[in-house]
């Protein structure tokens, strides 16, 4: 008798899904921290997954597949906010050539922890948001944004501080609080 292939052991499409099943959640969580947009988070992962799927071969033999996952998420989302500015700026200009005032829509009446990320810049607040949110190493963090573990030590300090700046340090410590135990899935 003869195993289906979708049962057979090493099957790549068995593999890839339980990768999947295993990842998804936590790839759509970094997302969302890192765009600050919860529409768009579960589709930046899948499409994540999607690039991961088409190289699967090579990211199944790679020493830490979720480390490569959260990688392409990251890269994923560095493109989309680039693609997010340049729309923004394209409906500004539009708007001040037809001669009427456009409102900022992005000035919070509070600031919160997702909106002080934010306005970090991207590298700060993927290092803050891989290492604080997902406790992740600065070896792992490293691996996954494609730098070196200095530059985590020093882009991880310098968001830090900058949260600092902006939420207060003891509102900042249990706000980050709060939104690390969320980033896990859990509740605070």
């Amino acid at each position: 008798m003869t195993v289906p292939p979708r049962a057979a052991a090493g099957d790549p499409a068995t593999e890839f899904h339980a990768f999947f099943e295993r990842h998804f959640a936590e790839l759509s969580r970094l997302a969302h921290l890192l765009t600050g947009e919860y529409d768009g988070a579960d589709d930046l992962a899948a499409d994540a997954l999607l690039a991961l799927w088409h190289r699967w071969d090579r990211v199944r033999a790679a020493d830490h597949p979720a480390a490569y996952a959260r990688g392409v998420v990251a890269n994923l989302a560095r493109s989309h906010i680039r693609s997010s500015v340049r729309e923004r700026r394209r409906v500004t200009l539009f708007w001040s050539t037809r001669g009427e005032e456009t409102q900022d829509p992005d000035v919070p009446a509070v600031i919160d922890v997702q909106e002080a990320l934010r306005r970090l810049p991207f590298r700060k607040r993927a290092c803050v948001v891989l290492r604080h949110a997902f406790d992740l190493s600065e070896k792992d963090t490293a691996n996954a944004l494609g730098i070196s573990v200095g530059t985590v030590k020093s882009q991880t300090s310098k968001g830090m501080a900058e949260l600092q700046r902006q939420l207060g340090s003891h509102a900042m410590s249990e706000r980050m609080h709060v939104a690390a135990v969320q980033a896990r899935g859990g509740t605070a």
